[in-house]
Parts: C-alpha cells; sequence; structure tokens
C-alpha cells in the first residue's frame, strides 16, 4: 500500500487518513496470525519504551507490554507517582528527558494536552493510551474485530448507545467519519457529543462516504444496526456522577430487548471494557452470542503491537 509511518505519534484518528487506518489494521491482522503461528519477528529489538500510567488499566496496560516483548523491546511501567510528571516537573521538561532515554512513549491519563506536548517535545514517537478526549488504539481493535466478523468495515451501520460524549464517542465517532462506517449515537439529549466535532466528522465522511445520525430514541437508532455498542454510564474520574447518571440513561440499557429492535439476527455486541453489568449491558447480552467483547479485548494487543511495529519498528 506504500504507507510509511515510520516516526509518526498516534495521538488521535484524526491524524490518520483511511488508507493509514487500514494499513494498521491489516499489519494487526497480520501479527496476531504469526502470533498465534509462533512466529516473532522482533521488529523493536533494542528498544526500549516508557509507559506513563496516571490511570489504571488492564488491557491498555497489559497490550503494551506484551507487545513490546514479543517484539524485543523493553517495556517500562512508569505510574503516577515514580515520575514528576506535570508535579514537580513541568509535562515539557519530562518530555525532553524521556526523550533522551526511551525510543517511543505511551500516555494514558487525563489530558490530551498533556499526550500533545509530549508527542511535541520528547523527539520520539507518543501512543495515546487513553485521554479523557480520545482512545484512538480502542478504535484500531474495534475495527479490527469488524474486519474479522464481517469481512469489511466500509458500509456497516455502528450505533454507540450511552453517553454521547465521553472518550469512547468521541473517538469511534472519528474513526468511523475517516473509514465509511455509518454512525449513529443514542443518547439523552443533554449527553450528546460536541457539535464542534460532530461537524469536523461530517467533513470527513463527506470524504469517506459514511453518514452521522444522532438520536435520543435508542430503539429507532439501532435498526439494521451491525453493531451495538456501550460503555460504563460513568468514565474514570466521574464515579460520583454515576448515581445521577444511572437515571438519565437506564432507558439507554443494551438488553435483550433493544437487540430485538434492529430486525436482524447478524448484530454484534461491542464494549471497551470493564463493564458494569446490570447497567449499561445486561448480562444476558454481555454473554450471549452476540457478543464479541472478549475477541475485541484481544485484539487490543494486536493493534496497539501493530501501532508501534509501524511507527518505531526495523
Amino acid at each position: 500500500m506504500g504507507v510509511n509511518l515510520k516516526g509518526r505519534s498516534f495521538l488521535t484518528l484524526k491524524d490518520y487518513s483511511k488508507e493509514e487506518i487500514e494499513y494498521l489494521i491489516d499489519l494487526a491482522i497480520d501479527l496476531k496470525d504469526k502470533k498465534k503461528k509462533g512466529i516473532f519477528e522482533r521488529h523493536l529489538e533494542h528498544k526500549n519504551v516508557a509507559l506513563i500510567f496516571e490511570k489504571p488499566s488492564t488491557r491498555t496496560r497489559c497490550s503494551f507490554t506484551i507487545g513490546c516483548i514479543d517484539e524485543g523491546a523493553h517495556p517500562e511501567y512508569l505510574g503516577k507517582n515514580d515520575i514528576q510528571l506535570g508535579h514537580k516537573e513541568t509535562v515539557e521538561d519530562t518530555a525532553r528527558v524521556l526523550g533522551r532515554m526511551f525510543d517511543g512513549i505511551e500516555f494514558r491519563g487525563f489530558s490530551q494536552d498533556t499526550v500533545e506536548k509530549l508527542a511535541k517535545y520528547s523527539g520520539v514517537p507518543v501512543w495515546n493510551g487513553l485521554t479523557d478526549e480520545d482512545h484512538p488504539t480502542q478504535v484500531l481493535a474495534d475495527f479490527m474485530t469488524m474486519k474479522e466478523k464481517f469481512g469489511r468495515i466500509a458500509g456497516l451501520r455502528f450505533v454507540f448507545i450511552g453517553d454521547g460524549r465521553n472518550n469512547m464517542a468521541n473517538a469511534l465517532m472519528i474513526g468511523s467519519a475517516k473509514m465509511g462506517v455509518d454512525f449513529v449515537i443514542a443518547a439523552p439529549k443533554e449527553l450528546w457529543p460536541d457539535e464542534k466535532l460532530v461537524e469536523l466528522c461530517k467533513e470527513y465522511a463527506k470524504e469517506s462516504g459514511a453518514k452521522i445520525e444522532i438520536f435520543d430514541d435508542p430503539k429507532a437508532a439501532v435498526k439494521d444496526a451491525d453493531v451495538i455498542y456501550t460503555d460504563v454510564w460513568a468514565s474514570m474520574g466521574e464515579e460520583a456522577k454515576l448515581a445521577e447518571r444511572a437515571a438519565v440513561l437506564r432507558p439507554y440499557q443494551v438488553n435483550e430487548e433493544l437487540f430485538a429492535a434492529t430486525g436482524k439476527d447478524s448484530t454484534v455486541f461491542m464494549h471497551c471494557l470493564p463493564a458494569v453489568r446490570g447497567y449499561e449491558v445486561t448480562n444476558e447480552v454481555i454473554e450471549g452470542p452476540m457478543s464479541v467483547v472478549f475477541d475485541e479485548a484481544e485484539n487490543r494487543m494486536h493493534t496497539i503491537k501493530a501501532v508501534m511495529v509501524a511507527t518505531l519498528g526495523d
């Protein structure tokens, strides 16, 4: 395909073209196949990777760690109490120091501004493992899972249900608009996405042929859906708001009744995990035949490995 991502950071899918996103997904599928066959090409031999975590993590931390080790790199975990990031030392100074020592930096934390500064001042590829605003590595795993299940990404109808302004809704809308996926949000009006982001994504959608729609009626939204996706009702750092969120979002729970409203029996259920069963999704759905959440979770590892290999690998 002639795509070269060497030296690039991966901060948001806004920075990547349809061809580049497709390339990363296809590379991930190839790396997954090779891992299953016991083939390890060690594209990151002698590289050192800093893993900065302000927020706890299961899938992101494990994916970066295993991805590094499979490809021959050394991962160094730096928790919020391990370094001075933004406390005694500015983000810019930390970035300059880590960039002298490490070949790549992963950041999972609160502010998109922090990950942008790390990329600007470190001089090495920086990868966004999640911020309050965006979660691009998760979207790669979601799209890889869709490609495995449906054989394609473009032209699918993708419905996100719940808090329409959280980082997953944002990241999925950006990715879908770039990739030609018809993207639907079902959310109460007070939790609709930022209007500026919607306008930007509509510009991307013009180029890819995608549609973007926003509903406040979940049953109308899921008609003909290929994918139904949800996320926790209170994001990390918002746990105190769970009771008020639950009151507003109860009608948006993903359950068997909602699945029946699709009018299809091929619809799959996706969730970035962790899930709060009985809140945003019922046990019957997440454990049911429509659920692909654990394929999706595994694919975090393969897609994160692909991002590191493409941007840092030899």
